[in-house]
């Protein structure tokens, strides 16, 4: 059965307690927005928040409606101690590739909060910080509070970026497919082509297939 609002948010919080206790220190929870897509950056978000912040309905953005996301976002970052973004754009993930760009991400938006952590909790498996001890978890964003609040931060700032450029590309719904590889997103790619956003080191097997078809 689905816990309540308030009973989830709970749970979230006291799981970031006993980290946070443990550490003896500040705790900072880092996501990222933007892994899997085809077109425009990769995005993450670092918050650190006291030990006596509660919102209710901050849980992994993914399950959490757009509405409810915007709302929560200005929640997170008035009530956050300090939060920080980092952005890689597409042409930088092309050299990097995804993985060492989301790390880079991640790297930027803890560089950027004006508080230094002593413990950093990264959603999935992959992240090293020399600054502070790292405890790498699955599926954070739905275990710890600050980094479900970092995975709303890190996926409306994407979104936002993504919506911005759909009016620098008319051609392309960037604000419905946030540049997911969708059918739609690779009908627009087979009529108008590549923009400067799309990630070019990622292969299009259905892109590649429709045109030799042509």
């Amino acid at each position: 059965m689905t816990k309540a609002p308030a009973e989830r948010t709970r749970k979230l919080i006291e799981y970031d307690n006993g980290i946070r206790a443990e550490a003896g220190g500040m705790l900072c929870g880092v996501d990222e927005a933007g892994r899997g897509p085809i077109a425009g950056p990769v995005v993450a978000a670092a918050v650190i928040f006291s030990d006596d912040v509660y919102i209710e309905g901050v849980y992994d953005s993914k399950k959490v409606t757009h509405k409810r996301r915007e709302e929560l976002y200005d929640e997170i970052t008035h009530h956050a101690l300090c939060w920080g973004v980092g952005i890689v754009e597409s042409g930088i993930i092309d050299e990097l590739n995804i993985l060492n760009a989301t790390k880079e991400a991640m790297n930027a938006a803890i560089g950027n909060l004006t508080e230094l952590p002593a413990v950093i909790i990264a959603d999935g498996n992959f992240y090293f910080n020399p600054a502070a001890e790292v405890k790498n978890v699955i599926k954070a964003d739905e275990k710890s509070f600050s980094v479900a609040a970092a995975s709303i931060i890190a996926k409306v700032t994407r979104d936002r970026i993504m919506c911005r450029y759909e009016e620098k590309y008319p051609n392309f719904t960037f604000s419905h497919h946030k540049g997911y590889g969708t059918q739609s997103h690779i009908d627009e790619i087979l009529e108008f082509g590549y923009t400067d956003i799309h990630r070019k080191s990622f292969r299009l097997k259905a892109v590649e297939q429709l045109t030799l078809n042509l």
